[in-house]
């Protein structure tokens, strides 16, 4: 029987990477915004336009899943919610194509009912997992959210090849040679992909028996019970705590310098190499490697190290290594970004560090609030993502149609510096009031 169990578990994290593959789209928004912002274009976006688009998806995103998909999954469990969410996921980018060019289309499509979608099917392996794993919480939360990362950089590399060069898929679509397809074409292709694969994932995701533990694995007791997630807080008693409320200042500052970079990497940097003398065609590929790969990649082993480097060094210390780094990162990306080897070196360190807020956060509310109510509590520090997403790419956005990037960055680098700071007050819960 306990063999059996380790190989559920394990089966469980297999369909939340597969999910989590899905979501992950949400982060190749970047390979989207050139075409989007063409001055010869079908589109003719402002920067701030796509990154609206963008902030919504953000939004909605961390509001359903704290206002509805976290009270969902403990009533029905993980796979009804996951299934809903790709549903909806696929319908938005399905209405997205569409739309045409129309703004109003695709920020309710990708927007609203994308961004719908993956708050509903975010939480739900994650919640999982951590029933399956409360011997190795930092290390499964990485790589149950690994997928997201590791999705952005398939789903930026597919985007990059079917619009800007010639993927042949089948002759019956229009544009598909020599310029790739349309971006509508895109968004309707992976509507439809995104509901057979999370609808094979969420098969996969189930929660454990009643009073399940690993083999060979007994919870502790006593002060150390406290610090692994023995004592649970409801949400309500959860938000009268001053840890609940560093926890949500610490991951806001932390995701509007990522979402930010994220949503306006491609322009920042092909604007910083244009101005250093690179050639716009070639500014292009250079900004789609830096996101596509350096970015993403660095994303999703972010999550995975991160989460069991803070198995090790403890939660406290992983929050406050990770915001310094990012903090001195951000700061240096204005300076570096208009070159090719320092805009591959920042999207690198960016995306790692990024990354392992995916970790660090979930396991930090397990370890402070409990295993057992994760599920409904950290959509609530959660929201904190959500807050982020308003802030860090219409800043970026802003900022970058007046021509004023430092004011983006720099100031973004000193709030995670204070982040730091902030990291180093974080102490457990004392009591359940």
């Amino acid at each position: 029987m306990a063999e059996q169990k380790i190989m559920n578990r394990w089966l469980v994290v297999v369909g939340a990477i597969l999910i989590q593959l899905c979501l992950g789209a949400i982060y190749a928004w970047s390979a989207f915004t050139g075409k989007l912002t063409a001055a010869d274009g079908a589109f003719q976006f402002t920067k701030t336009q796509t990154q609206v688009i963008f902030s919504v998806g953000l939004v909605t995103f961390a509001i359903v899943m704290a206002l509805i998909a976290g009270k969902w999954q403990a009533k029905v469990g993980p796979r009804k919610v996951a299934v809903t969410g790709g549903i909806i996921l696929g319908f938005g980018y399905l209405f997205a194509g569409f739309t045409g060019t129309s703004f109003w289309g695709i920020l309710l499509g990708v927007g609203v009912l994308g961004g719908a979608g993956i708050g509903l099917g975010y939480v739900c392996p994650i919640a999982a997992c951590v029933k399956w794993f409360p011997d190795k919480k930092g290390l499964i939360t990485g790589l149950a959210v690994a997928g997201f990362g590791f999705g952005a950089l398939i789903w930026i590399k597919l985007t990059s090849g079917f619009v800007f060069g010639p993927i042949n898929l089948t002759p019956g679509w229009k544009g598909l040679y020599g310029a790739g397809m349309t971006v509508n074409q895109v968004f309707m292709l992976y509507g439809m992909l995104f509901v057979v694969l999370i609808l094979i994932g969420a098969a996969l995701l189930k929660n454990p028996p009643e009073g399940y533990k690993p083999a060979g694995w007994n919870p502790p007791t006593g002060t150390a019970a406290a610090s692994n997630g023995q004592a649970n807080f409801s949400t309500a008693q959860m938000v009268r705590t001053p840890q609940y409320w560093s926890l949500f200042v610490i991951f806001m500052i932390s995701a509007t310098a990522g979402l930010m970079v994220i949503g306006v990497i491609g322009l920042f940097g092909k604007e910083a190499l244009v101005s250093n003398g690179v050639e716009a065609a070639k500014a292009v590929i250079i900004t789609g490697t830096a996101m596509g790969l350096f970015y993403s990649l660095m994303n999703g082993f972010g999550r995975i190290i991160w989460g069991s480097l803070s198995d090790k060094l403890g939660r406290k210390n992983s929050i406050v290594l990770m915001c310094f780094l990012q903090g001195i990162m951000m700061i240096v990306f204005y300076f570096i970004g208009g070159k090719e080897a320092g805009l591959y070196l920042s999207a690198a360190v960016i995306g790692f560090n990024f990354g392992g807020n995916f970790a660090l956060f979930p396991a930090a509310t397990a370890d402070y609030f409990g295993n057992k109510n994760v599920g409904t509590n950290y959509p609530w520090v959660f929201m904190a993502y959500g807050v982020g997403g308003v802030i860090g790419p219409i800043l970026g956005g802003s900022m970058g149609d007046a021509k004023a990037w430092s004011m983006a960055f720099i100031p973004a680098g000193i709030a995670l510096l204070a982040a730091a700071v902030i990291g180093l007050t974080l102490k457990q819960p004392k009591s359940i009031s």
